[in-house]
């Protein structure tokens, strides 16, 4: 688990307090994320998820806090942050922004099928459209920005041909970002990290329900087929190779525009989108595993598997939008 400020539980009674979530029965330690420090917290109402902030700030925060906030009060499938006695949303503990959310059913799938990839899709665009009318604006963080000041920082441990993969990429998205069709693509809030692990189903294998979207602590004003993007390069991929997997690929497309469908501006960028996304979590994996920060227990994930995703999105010749 990556641990990066403990806390005890006296300390989730001291912070109990300041909610009627009930009394505390246990705290646990999730095993899974690099960012964050997450506590499953049972309480004496009901199961929640703890979380403090290692990286965010409090001034950043409320974005992510009140996206959920509102996606979950139209129906869409996502924690719930809780409200504290005084009104808000987000505290802090042991130094760090914290907030309670609620837990939801199901467990993620690491092997998804067509008609998990299905469920996805339509619930990623349901969440497109119901953030239209979010009030809040804050950008991908690790957008392009971060894209070109990170890159600097993980270059001296490439070598020459991994370099040159980067370096073209990076150029070839800060062209096309400038462009005004590119610049005109739908957008609005989007979780930017739908990876396979930040979704629960519920029901079984064969006939698997939606237990929601988790983890927007990621999330950002973006165009949203780059959030698609990001996501068909995690949930219909054959592992070994980065090669698209092409039932669960159709499958996830087919929902995602059957909700909202493709506009031709999104069809002709679909190709490059497919490298940005593939860069973007190329330098962010390059930079925990060779630039890592302390914590308790911490595995960085391996930084050559999207190096073989972004490899394989070379070219035009890709699968394209329905």
């Amino acid at each position: 688990m990556a641990v990066f400020t403990a806390v005890s539980d006296d300390d989730a009674r001291a912070l109990l307090n300041r909610y009627n979530l009930g009394e505390l029965v246990s705290l646990r330690g999730i095993t899974a994320g690099i960012e964050n420090t997450n506590f499953f917290l049972h309480t004496t109402r009901g199961e929640y998820v703890l979380t403090l902030f290692e990286v965010l700030t409090a001034e950043q925060l409320p974005f992510y806090i009140e996206l959920m906030h509102h996606l979950a009060e139209r129906g869409i499938p996502v924690p719930q942050p809780q409200t504290l006695k005084d009104g808000t949303r987000l505290t802090s503990l042991n130094g760090k922004p914290a907030a309670i959310v609620t837990r939801l059913p199901g467990g993620y799938e690491p092997a998804p099928g067509p008609d998990h990839c299905a469920l996805a899709g339509a619930t990623l665009a349901r969440a497109h459209l119901a953030g239209q009318d979010f009030g809040i604006r804050q950008p991908n963080l690790r957008g392009l920005s971060w894209w070109e000041s990170t890159t600097p920082q993980v270059l001296p441990f490439l070598d020459a041909g991994q370099a040159e993969l980067l370096q073209a990429t990076l150029a070839e998205q800060r062209t096309l970002a400038a462009t005004p069709a590119w610049q005109g693509l739908p957008q609005g809030p989007g979780h930017c990290d739908l990876f396979r692990d930040n979704v629960l189903f519920a029901g079984t294998f064969e006939s698997p329900r939606m237990g929601g979207f988790i983890d927007f602590y990621f999330a950002g004003w973006d165009t949203w087929l780059f959030d698609v993007a990001v996501s068909v390069n995690d949930w219909c991929i054959v592992r070994e190779t980065g090669a698209f997997d092409l039932p669960c690929l159709h499958a996830w497309l087919k929902a995602y525009a059957g909700i909202r469908p493709f506009t031709d501006a999104e069809r002709q960028a679909w190709p490059a989108m497919l490298r940005g996304a593939a860069l973007r979590f190329w330098l962010s994996r390059l930079f925990d595993y060779h630039r890592p920060r302390p914590a308790q227990t911490l595995k960085p994930h391996d930084p050559r598997h999207f190096e073989r995703v972004l490899r394989a999105r070379q070219g035009q010749d890709l699968p394209q939008l329905p």
